[in-house]
């Protein structure tokens, strides 16, 4: 499991935040938005308040995972709505959040906004969360393309942040995982600036080496452009991880990398 995050090549401050914790299988992503250093605020809330929650949940035994990211995203939600309410400063600040825990052979999928989780599994590499955003319901709707979705100007219109409103509704499902599972968590500074079958043939290309994986996929972001801030977060599944009374903890350091 590795990350790295990048202000890219027109942005001045970075407001994307990422926190892992390999051994409780943790991965998480924000993309702050606001005024002025606000959203680099809100999405380091978002991933403090999220990554000290569930690791405390997961370490009390814990086991319906959905409900305790359920819980743990409300909890955030309310913190940074409560300081953006307090602080002038802080006003409309919010932040899109993809997260997961990887859990007895499963792995826990919770997103708002357009930050984004794809699978490369067997060859095949897919988008598995659905944005929150303008364009995929004009997607939806049949308004537009994904072509045209692509040159489109409107990228950044999400229909839900965290922290934005007093109640948010995370998207969560849990999917079966495989061993040879790749998973990569980016916000849209990468897929906004990259293609899809070139982020595809990078994780292919080096799925044995994520460190390298992870710097490659932020240089090319920042090669074609680099408009925005750009966080990858890469974790591949190297055996089965199934339920245990107890010990699970400590093995699964061992089955993710």
């Amino acid at each position: 499991m590795v990350s790295r995050t990048d202000p890219g090549m027109v942005r001045t401050h970075n407001e994307d935040a990422v926190a892992v914790q390999p051994a409780l299988g943790l991965a998480i992503l924000a993309d702050g938005m606001g005024g002025y250093n606000a959203g680099e605020v809100a999405s380091g809330m978002a991933t403090a308040v999220i990554g000290t929650e569930l690791e405390q949940g997961l370490r009390e035994g814990r086991r319906n995972v959905s409900e305790l990211l359920e819980a743990v995203i409300g909890h955030a939600n309310e913190s940074i709505y409560r300081a953006a309410e307090s602080q002038p400063q802080y006003a409309g600040m919010g932040t899109t959040l993809v997260m997961a825990a990887f859990h007895d052979d499963h792995v826990s999928v919770a997103h708002i906004g357009d930050s984004r989780m794809y699978r490369l599994r067997g060859g095949v590499f897919e988008c598995v969360t659905r944005d929150h955003s303008l364009l995929q319901e004009q997607i939806d709707s049949g308004m537009i393309t994904e072509e045209e979705a692509r040159r489109s100007q409107n990228k950044n219109l999400v229909t839900r942040a965290l922290g934005v409103d007093p109640v948010v509704e995370p998207e969560i499902h849990t999917y079966a995982v495989e061993p040879g599972d790749v998973y990569l968590f980016c916000s849209d500074g990468l897929n906004d600036m990259v293609e899809s079958d070139d982020i595809a043939l990078t994780l292919q290309a080096l799925s044995a080496n994520l460190d390298l994986a992870a710097e490659q996929l932020v240089q090319m972001a920042n090669d074609n452009g680099g408009r925005d801030n750009v966080s990858v977060i890469l974790v591949k599944v190297l055996q089965p991880f199934p339920a245990a009374p107890r010990g699970w903890l400590a093995r699964l350091l061992a089955w993710l990398k």
